[in-house]
């Protein structure tokens, strides 16, 4: 009898153990599929975190990342200094949140003369945390639910997954190379839109178009005649233009950069992006700012107060009194504005020669901080891998990395997924160095090219 009780007591428990185990396992796998909202499917992988473990892994020469391994101008560095260490203690605490006061008013001041209109710091100027949050404000106030987005190709690498979270859906126009005559080298300005298949892309479903000018990674500048033509569009169709211009101060060869919401009906439709860091090479405060009509930054101020909320007070500080400085000297030969694209060029030039030198055929920028230089004389340099889902600029990138201690990126990285394979022969470097560095890379590109003419 008593035996009988035990045995049935031991298979209630072993059921009920089982009972139990079987609900926390299905309910653990169901909670494993909750986690992860659906915005982040398929927008986990970012070529930056993966470039710069592998930068940082091996011992390189890094042209990859984009930022300058030399200083910001020392009126703006002492600035910082002045924001953290003087007497303003405020400047240690929160200050308005779209903005700090004194670079709201600098910069409504500046961009109204850059844009000939009157801007109110309150209202058409919002700062945020670099220009990357800029963009994901663009994205997450003003893109909805199955709106298009035009993304003119290549382009930089957060549009197409900002558009995603969004829940909209990105419409790829690529830019066309018109080859160069006579065995001249390829410059930017050589890849074109093409304006019949740029006005087809627009629908009624489209509800912005993202342009970047100075590009990157090609460093095109949009000309007064292309930036019409999207103007045009933009008006005609009742589309947003979000006009990420980050480089506007780096342009070379007398090019000139045309800003969007100056053009003919853009103003009110045009959220207009800017950097500090590429402005004072100073990539690392963070400090970034959108210019626009009101009733499209008050959406932008929405998403920003109920993400990041507020932006560091002392950089903002420091970035107020560097624009107010330049602000004096616009125009003049000192001007940091001015000095800074001279300096770019020349290293933009050594970089061209030392990559003509190994057999890479760069395309000469017009702007930003980067040359893409041609592999095709480099396809047979590694074995074929058919069964490899890396496009071979990937592959050669991480084997130059690795073997030659020299970091670029891949461009494919840079176009939308049908067109990786059809540019995985270009790869792109970053001259905005230091010159030892340039110099130390030239080295590791001019041993190369020894060997490989010694074969």
């Amino acid at each position: 009898m008593v035996r009988s009780i035990a045995l049935s007591l031991i298979h209630y428990l072993l059921g009920r153990n089982n009972r139990i185990g079987f609900c926390w396992y299905h309910s653990k796998a169901k909670m494993s599929r909750m986690v992860q909202a659906r915005r982040l499917e398929g927008v986990e992988k970012n070529i930056w975190v993966e470039f710069v473990k592998l930068a940082a892994t091996y011992k390189t020469v890094n042209l990859g990342q984009g930022f300058p391994n030399f200083p910001p101008p020392d009126f703006v560095r002492e600035a910082l200094v002045e924001a953290v260490g003087g007497e303003n203690t405020l400047l240690h605490q929160y200050t308005r949140e779209f903005g700090h006061p004194r670079l709201v008013a600098i910069l409504a001041r500046f961009f109204g003369k850059l844009l000939e209109r009157d801007l109110d710091p309150l209202k058409n100027v919002m700062v945020t945390v670099g220009a990357y949050e800029a963009l994901f404000c663009c994205f997450q106030a003003l893109v909805d639910d199955g709106d298009e987005v035009i993304i003119i190709e290549p382009y930089f690498d957060c549009y197409e997954p900002m558009v995603k979270m969004a829940g909209g859906t990105s419409v790829f126009i690529p830019l066309q190379l018109n080859a160069a005559e006579g065995g001249k080298l390829n410059s930017s300005r050589d890849w074109q839109l093409n304006p019949a298949e740029l006005a087809a892309k627009f629908t009624k479903r489209t509800k912005a178009i993202v342009l970047n000018s100075p590009n990157n990674p090609l460093g095109k500048v949009f000309s007064r005649k292309e930036m019409e033509l999207i103007a045009e569009l933009c008006v005609r169709h009742d589309v947003l233009c979000f006009s990420d211009e980050v480089y506007e101060w780096l342009v070379y060869d007398g090019n000139k950069h045309i800003r969007m919401a100056s053009l003919p009906g853009m103003w009110e439709r045009t959220v207009t992006i800017g950097s500090a860091g590429k402005t004072f090479s100073a990539t690392g405060w963070k400090v970034g700012w959108t210019i626009g009509p009101d009733h499209l930054l008050k959406h932008l101020r929405t998403i920003h107060q109920n993400s990041v909320y507020h932006c560091a007070t002392a950089a903002q500080e420091a970035v107020a009194c560097g624009l107010e400085q330049e602000f004096e000297r616009f125009g003049k030969p000192e001007s940091y504005f001015a000095q800074l694209p001279q300096r770019l060029q020349r290293k933009r030039d050594f970089l061209v020669q030392s990559l003509l030198a190994v057999g890479m055929k760069p395309i000469i920028p017009e702007g930003s901080y980067f040359v893409v230089a041609d592999l095709s004389e480099f396809k047979d340099e590694l074995p074929d891998e058919p069964d490899s889902e890396e496009p071979y600029d990937y592959r050669f990138t991480k084997w130059m990395i690795k073997n030659k201690g020299l970091t670029a990126i891949p461009v494919s990285a840079f176009f939308s997924p049908p067109q990786k394979k059809n540019f995985d022969h270009l790869i792109r470097f970053c001259f905005a160095k230091e010159d030892s560095t340039l110099e130390a890379a030239d080295s590791i590109l001019q041993q190369w090219s020894r060997k490989t003419q010694g074969q």
